[in-house]
């Protein structure tokens, strides 16, 4: 079981997952590592009179993003482990 909980984790690892805000204004992708990989902005929401506006789409993303990340690692992980508590490695 431990061999394939690792290998599952290495294959989760690889994944990267899209989340965006402002209808897909601004993108972040991150991967299943929760390793921030990318971030895209559409130059349309670039205001330099509301700055706030576009560090909340990006933080938004982001979040978005990590937790598209985390729901896969629970449905991947989830029946490997059978309910164990893994500290947090589950998201």
């Amino acid at each position: 079981m431990q061999a394939q909980l690792a290998m599952a984790q290495a294959e989760l690892a690889q994944k990267t997952f899209v989340g965006s805000a402002g209808g897909g204004m601004v993108t972040a992708t991150v991967t299943g590592a929760q390793a921030l990989v990318g971030i895209t902005i559409s130059p349309d929401v670039v205001d330099p009179e509301d700055i706030e506006m576009l560090e909340d789409l990006v933080l938004a993303a982001v979040r978005q993003g990590f937790e598209a990340a985390a729901a896969a690692a629970s449905d991947e992980l989830g029946g490997l482990t059978g309910g164990l508590d893994l500290g947090g490695l589950l998201g």
